[in-house]
């Protein structure tokens, strides 16, 4: 069974907080405020688009704190999802929003129209990094909205930042750790970039904050993923979706964007595979990886493959091996 997302972009709506890295509408590529009818026009889009069968289908409001908008907008534009789970087109709605606009009211009307699935933005689970990004909420709020998320039965997903202004790679270890303790079903990872138009642009051009480099955002989320992974947890995303204004070229003013962040972290994790392989070896190797996995065990550009040969002077070949799984690797000499 494949699953898919219809999204559908509420750009800043219902957040009363300006966080320093936050411009919504440029990092959803969405100008204008979403209508009912807007809701309505893109599930049908949508529906032309995918499989008839063999799917799961969820509407996705994102982009802005969507149960801070007034209860009535929401179950307006919730209102035009609900045809579409009643005939089975769509099985749920999944939203995104804020810790501190989760309570029973709120958690009792999704209930009624379908909600399946409730993402948090949490961006860290240490105070001083919430105060300073001017987050509006404290890390005891993300506790409490989980746990009241948990009692209601939704699937719950938790939104991590990195290099935000006062982070460390040190707290975001620890946001993992808090994270993990609080048992969500999915994460997603997102290292800080400046955007056009928010305060942290001012504090970056002030020289008040600097951003994290490229490799360094990518050997910090590799460990954040790997300390997910083995505690059961999903990352389902690392890295913001390019769009025509989330673009080096384009809104972009500084930090660690690439258009395949996560396919960097993926890369980062085969070579430790690789070169943990190969220890002890000399001369010629071929890896075999899974014919799906072979960009990634390669590396950017080569970049696995070339370190390998400069770190231990091993001339490495990927291959491809069908039985092979996801991140398992054999090799021979030649």
């Amino acid at each position: 069974m494949r699953k898919f997302n219809i999204p559908v972009f509420v750009p800043h709506k219902g957040c009363p907080y300006d966080c320093v890295f936050c411009n919504q509408k440029r990092i959803t590529g969405n100008l204008k405020e979403t209508t009912p009818d807007d809701v309505t026009r893109i599930i049908e889009e949508h529906l032309k688009t995918l499989p008839s069968v063999d799917r799961t289908i969820e509407v996705a409001f994102f982009g802005g704190s969507f149960t801070g908008i007034p209860i009535e907008e929401q179950s307006a534009l919730m209102e035009r999802v609900k045809p579409y789970i009643e005939s089975g087109e769509v099985y749920g709605i999944r939203l995104s929003t804020r810790p501190d606009y989760i309570n029973d009211e709120i958690l009792q009307n999704l209930k009624k129209y379908g909600v399946t699935t409730i993402e948090l933005g949490v961006q860290s689970m240490v105070d001083t990094v919430l105060k300073t990004s001017n987050r509006g909420h404290t890390s005891e709020d993300v506790a409490k909205a989980v746990e009241l998320i948990h009692s209601y039965g939704f699937s719950l997903g938790l939104q991590m930042m990195t290099g935000l202004p006062g982070d460390t790679p040190e707290y975001s270890i620890e946001t993992a750790k808090r994270i993990i303790a609080l048992k969500p079903d999915f994460v997603r990872i997102y290292p800080t970039l400046t955007i056009k138009d928010t305060y942290l642009e001012k504090m970056y051009h002030k020289g008040e904050y600097q951003p994290q480099t490229l490799e360094d955002a990518v050997d910090l989320a590799k460990e954040l993923l790997l300390m997910f992974e083995e505690s059961g947890i999903g990352v389902i995303r690392i890295g913001l979706q390019p769009t025509d204004e989330i673009n080096a070229n384009a809104s972009v003013v500084a930090g660690p964007f690439h258009s395949s962040f996560g396919e960097l972290v993926e890369s980062a994790v085969y070579y430790d595979i690789i070169e943990n392989a190969v220890k002890g070896l000399s001369g010629d190797v071929t890896i075999y990886v899974n014919p799906k996995e072979v960009s990634k065990a390669t590396g950017n550009k080569r970049k696995n493959i070339i370190r390998i040969k400069n770190n231990t002077g091993i001339n490495i070949k990927i291959a491809t091996d069908d039985n092979l799984k996801r991140r398992e690797v054999r090799y021979t000499c030649f």
